[in-house]
């Protein structure tokens, strides 16, 4: 498939196929562009984590992590918006929220506390599912969001109420930890402009011009992040303090909100137009992200629990490298089928035994009347 002819048509492609003397079978193809693009934001994800102990003495690792978080979450997010947009709260899709999002959500916040006692030092740290501790952020608010996309789905301006409330998040210190609100407010954004996105979107940052134009673009956004280093506070790019946390007048925040929601655009379309659109060899990998994302965060709590960048090496530039390179080949290990298949009764469960079976009839209507 040529990246620059071809567009992108559906986040999947469907498939007909049939047995001799049966009627035609459809079947769902996942879309080559899609994991492509989540197994590199992933990857990317990891690295910025490999990165953080190694900020401190070196401007040049700090400027590419800034200029990493400015877009891998916001294209992570984008892209789950995306694939949100046919959630309608109907029974099978609750169910799916349950156990792809809740279960996991509660297994890994409880596993994350247990280990990190050990890891941090802490063993009295309490098990708490309204405080999501470290990487369970996503779930919580892909939770809270997905629950909302009926809502975005019927409003007439979803980007600009999603704007305004993240931008209102900034000047409200008050808000708690609970559900790690003041994240899933900032991010709020990104998620509803993936429910607005449609696959002519995605084919118009892959078309070669753009793609062109993304060298230099991304190019200066790097450079720009060198020189803003000693200038700017990244943290802004977390998006989960109100400006009143970096010491600024609360009408930074709205104003920090639009900003870095164009430059993250920017950078995101920028990361989209080079994203491959054919099978690649780590494609299939990208159905496996979610569980790269939460099973690397064990490896970085560990190795920081062994204080590996207390060793002079790592802070090398050839050491710089070989931590990143480490990054990306134990996230890719972590989004492997063997892992999944170990992994997937905490992380896609069927439970059935918890759901009451499918009524014949739905809403009032029967389902022969349905057809």
């Amino acid at each position: 498939m040529s990246d620059t002819a071809q567009p992108v048509r559906s986040a999947r492609r469907t498939a007909t196929t049939a047995a001799p003397g049966n009627p035609p079978v459809r079947t769902k193809q996942r879309d080559a562009f899609f994991d492509n693009a989540k197994y590199l934001a992933i990857v990317l994800v990891a690295m910025g984590h490999a990165w953080e102990p190694l900020r401190s003495d070196s401007r040049a690792v700090t400027a590419l992590y800034t200029f990493v978080y400015a877009f891998h979450m916001p294209a992570f997010i984008i892209v789950s918006g995306y694939f949100s947009r046919s959630f309608d709260a109907s029974p099978a899709k609750i169910k799916r929220l349950v156990t792809g999002v809740v279960v996991p959500y509660v297994v890994f916040e409880t596993a994350y506390t247990l280990f990190t006692r050990w890891s941090d030092g802490v063993p009295d740290r309490p098990i708490s599912l309204l405080d999501p501790l470290y990487l369970t952020w996503f779930l919580a608010a892909l939770f809270i969001w997905r629950l909302t996309t009926p809502i975005w789905r019927c409003v007439r301006w979803p980007l600009p109420i999603a704007l305004t409330i993240a931008a209102l998040a900034t000047l409200s210190p008050s808000i708690g930890d609970d559900l790690d609100l003041q994240r899933t407010l900032q991010f709020l954004p990104y998620f509803v402009l993936g429910l607005c996105l449609r696959p002519e979107h995605f084919s118009l940052v892959r078309r070669w011009r753009v793609r062109l134009l993304a060298v230099p673009v991304s190019a200066g956004a790097l450079v720009f992040s060198y020189w803003a280093v000693p200038r700017m506070d990244y943290a802004w790019f977390f998006h989960r303090d109100a400006a009143e946390h970096f010491g600024v007048p609360d009408w930074y925040g709205p104003l920090m909100t639009l900003g870095l929601f164009g430059c993250s655009l920017v950078l995101v379309a920028c990361f989209l137009s080079w994203v491959p659109g054919r099978r690649m060899w780590f494609t299939t990998l990208g159905a496996g992200t979610l569980y790269g994302y939460l099973l690397h965060g064990f490896v970085v709590q560990a190795g920081n629990h062994f204080d590996w960048a207390g060793h002079r090496w790592p802070h090398t530039p050839l050491g710089e490298i070989a931590v990143t390179l480490v990054a990306g080949v134990v996230v890719t290990a972590l989004c492997t089928a063997p892992v999944r298949r170990v992994f997937r009764c905490v992380m896609e469960p069927r439970m059935e035994w918890a759901f009451r079976k499918a009524s014949p009839v739905t809403d009032g209507v029967p389902a022969q009347v349905r057809r």
